[in-house]
């Protein structure tokens, strides 16, 4: 099957501005995008057509300063969501976008986007919460206030099955923040690592997936049974834990 991931934590560098070329994102992205050209953006917030529009119209923007130009652009949301067969069917440059990670699972689950993915081939870009979701199982780190600690906040459940690997995006912004009175990673992360593997990446770092064989470029962290260890050589040492 000829398919494709870019699972990124942020694909920008600046809100406008074009597509970030750390790590050789750009030159990758625009060869796997010059025979797939016709794009499909799914939403995180199918019930916010407003910022849905503004962000898929960033994105389009970032690809066309960056000199890729697609033949099709069309978004997914709540208002034509009963198209969604129709849409994916005739794509072949999915971008996933980013926001609420639960919300967008939920959106996921109720399009059936899974099952349309089987057989897709093309181009898969995922963008923060859309690149967690791609994962076989989601590790949703808890993100809002009160979710750390509420008991019916589901932290892990099934995600679309494109990768084995739960990637954390936007380890540089969050590494050190606090939720609900607790350390973000040290006390509610670490905690959930055990018996799991995340991969916490950067912005500008970006997990690449052709014909099966998964690398991580660029910065990025493993977290597992507790611990926290940076892949000072991040392809290798991941493609070394993959084994």
């Amino acid at each position: 099957m000829n398919r494709i991931l870019f699972l990124t934590s942020s694909p920008v560098t600046e809100p406008g501005g074009m597509f970030n070329n750390e790590n050789g994102f750009v030159d990758k992205l625009r060869k796997a995008s010059e025979k797939n050209k016709n794009a499909l953006f799914i939403t995180a917030s199918p019930d916010d057509a407003v910022g849905t529009k503004k962000f898929a119209d960033s994105i389009r923007r970032a690809a066309k300063l960056s000199d890729m130009e697609f033949d099709s652009y069309y978004i997914l949301d709540r208002q034509n969501q009963d198209m969604a067969e129709e849409l994916v069917g005739k794509s072949n440059f999915l971008i996933l976008g980013g926001g609420h990670v639960p919300t967008q699972a939920a959106f996921f689950e109720e399009i059936h986007l899974k099952e349309m993915l089987e057989d897709f081939e093309g181009v898969i870009m995922g963008i923060s919460a859309g690149s967690m979701n791609a994962a076989s199982i989601v590790y949703a780190q808890p993100e809002l206030e009160g979710e750390a600690v509420s008991s019916d906040y589901v932290r892990f459940f099934p995600g679309l099955g494109l990768t084995e690997s739960m990637l954390i995006p936007h380890y540089d912004k969050i590494k050190d923040d606090v939720l609900d009175g607790k350390k973000l990673f040290e006390e509610i992360t670490c905690p959930d690592s055990k018996g799991h593997e995340f991969y916490a990446i950067c912005d500008g770092s970006y997990l690449y997936s052709e014909n099966g064989n998964e690398e991580i470029l660029g910065e990025a962290y493993r977290i597992c049974d507790g611990v926290i260890e940076p892949l000072h050589d991040a392809k290798s040492a991941f493609m070394e834990a993959q084994r």
